[in-house]
């Protein structure tokens, strides 16, 4: 008998919203996907577990093994015996049959576990389905959880936990009552009435402190108000584990509040045009700056500044690129809008942006975090800055010159940050040679027969006259670049002189013979 109540909850996260010690892994994966609860007796027909947590009740110990093979055999993900020895049997029989194995203890009723998980399994469902058209409320609760180093929970404003964060740390009892009821215990919600805590958590925007209260099994925790103007719409919890909290984790939470109550109001209003799609028109030049702050409640006379950011190493997997594009988005969007109130961010292509009002010198330490914060997290990316524009109208320009930012970083790999006043004579150097490169009509033939020459007798006149010119003409200099005699390098300019035909006597023929040497060696 079985009962699918769910489109999946990963094995995992079942068994921390249900806790130990009510039931223990014991053998298998926990990453399965658990899709219903079943109910596996001896004495009734097998039918189909597919995708389901299966009990099985009237055995235990070495006579369950015949129960977990034939589970097993019907598709369980996963089964649960309860404690009567024989466990290394079991755990023999589960791993052979490619199923995990978790115990219950003996006084466990099978219909209230059954309840139980069941419960778990809707409220997942159902959390999913309220948030799968206004973002990814648990992503979000991933990206605080790393940026603070706590567990973290978002709740609605009736306390109910709405998503939260995958934790291998240890949790107290309120966070495992949280996640297993869907909403905070009201023991403890009435005791931060008492402390005043709600009462800070609406009247404005600040990250408030809860001590730990050890004699209640509660850890110190941080949180913050959820608010669209004056209106309370949630909080967002983090729980201190065993480490301690991350140094700008007050920072990380403001972020992250401003980004949930995007989230939460779009889901109350369906119909209001997606945030992104309205940036991403801005950032092409396509939407005017007037709707966009109208929409979002800008001001488009406002000065802005685009950040780029890209991922350097490309996953050959699509669905871990885009999950690794959509933890670079989460990041993004939380300092951003820690950094400045206005944060727009969107995803174009394979890159994140954020247009941030009224940026100052700081940016490029804001973004060198970013970058940190990733690099923790096993994702390497590199991160362009443009230049500050009058008026959010403008800020096409500004992607345009954060964009070229980050193509000139890719030659550039250990160079992490960098703004356009950093890279601008990298840039002009580049986009030059790329015009060079598209238009083969424009060069002089000289260089072509040098490099001809070259592959045909194995000689160095390219690069002798490239580090020659790069050495300003400083022969001296250039043979030393290349470890060569002096006499050796002049000799092989005047080869190259005599073999090209070139004028270096003339400033603009020794210009564009070094570009097309530059282009040539590219």
């Amino acid at each position: 008998m079985s009962d699918r109540t769910t489109s999946g909850l990963p094995l995992r996260q079942l068994l921390l919203a249900v806790g130990e010690p009510l039931l223990e892994p014991a053998a298998g994966s926990l990453d399965a996907l658990v899709q219903g609860v079943g109910i596996f007796d001896p004495d009734d027909e097998t039918g189909s577990f597919a995708g389901e947590l299966v009990l099985l009740v009237g055995v235990r110990g070495r006579g369950a093994v015949r129960s977990v093979r034939a589970a097993a055999r019907a598709g369980a993900v996963a089964v649960v015996v309860k404690h009567g020895g024989g466990l290394d049997d079991l755990r023999a029989a589960a791993e052979d049959s490619g199923t995990a194995l978790l115990t219950v203890g003996p006084r466990m009723r099978w219909d209230q576990l059954q309840t139980l998980l069941r419960e778990v399994l809707e409220a997942a469902s159902l959390a999913a389905a309220s948030t799968a058209d206004s973002g990814d409320l648990f992503a979000l609760a991933q990206t605080v959880a790393v940026l603070t180093a706590g567990s973290v929970t978002i709740e609605d404003a009736g306390n109910r936990v709405l998503a939260y964060s995958r934790s291998d740390d240890e949790i107290d009892e309120l966070r495992r009552l949280s996640i297993l009821g869907w909403e905070g215990p009201e023991q403890y919600l009435a005791l931060l009435r008492e402390w005043g805590v709600y009462q800070r958590l609406r009247s404005g925007e600040e990250v408030v402190r809860v001590e730990e209260r050890p004699e209640l099994g509660i850890r110190r925790r941080l949180a913050v108000g959820i608010r669209a103007g004056t209106q309370h719409l949630g909080t967002i919890w983090v729980q201190e584990g065993a480490q301690p909290f991350a140094e700008r984790a007050e920072s990380a939470l403001l972020g992250a509040a401003r980004l949930a109550a995007v989230q939460l109001l779009r889901r109350r209003s369906p119909s209001v045009r997606p945030r992104e799609d309205l940036v991403e028109g801005l950032l092409e030049g396509r939407v005017s700056a007037d709707l966009v702050a109208g929409h979002l409640g800008l001001d488009p006379s406002a000065p802005a500044t685009v950040l780029a950011i890209t991922a350097r190493e490309v996953e050959r997997d699509r669905s871990e690129h885009e999950l690794h594009r959509l933890e670079i988005s989460n990041v993004v969007s939380v300092h951003a809008t820690s950094y400045r109130r206005g944060a727009l961010v969107a995803t174009v292509g394979s890159r994140v942006y954020a247009v941030l009002p009224d940026a100052d010198a700081s940016l490029p330490t804001v973004a060198d975090h970013v970058v940190t914060v990733l690099a923790r997290a096993g994702t390497r990316v590199q991160a362009g800055i443009g230049s500050a524009v009058p008026a959010l109208g403008e800020v096409s320009t500004s992607r345009g010159e954060a964009d070229r930012v980050l193509d000139a970083m890719a030659r550039t790999p250990d160079r992490h940050v960098a703004t356009i006043s950093d890279l601008r004579a990298e840039i002009l150097l580049d986009e030059t040679l790329s015009l060079l490169e598209e238009n083969p009509d424009l060069r002089d033939p000289a260089v072509g027969t040098l490099v001809a020459h070259d592959a045909e007798h194995g000689t160095e006149l390219v690069t002798s006259l490239l580090a020659y010119l790069d050495a300003l003409g400083d022969v001296r200099a250039a043979a030393t670049g290349l470890h060569i005699h002096p006499n050796t390098l002049r000799h092989r300019l005047r080869r190259a002189k005599a073999i090209g035909g070139l004028r270096l006597d003339d400033p603009r023929e020794r210009l564009v013979c070094h570009l097309q040497l530059l282009l040539a060696t590219r």
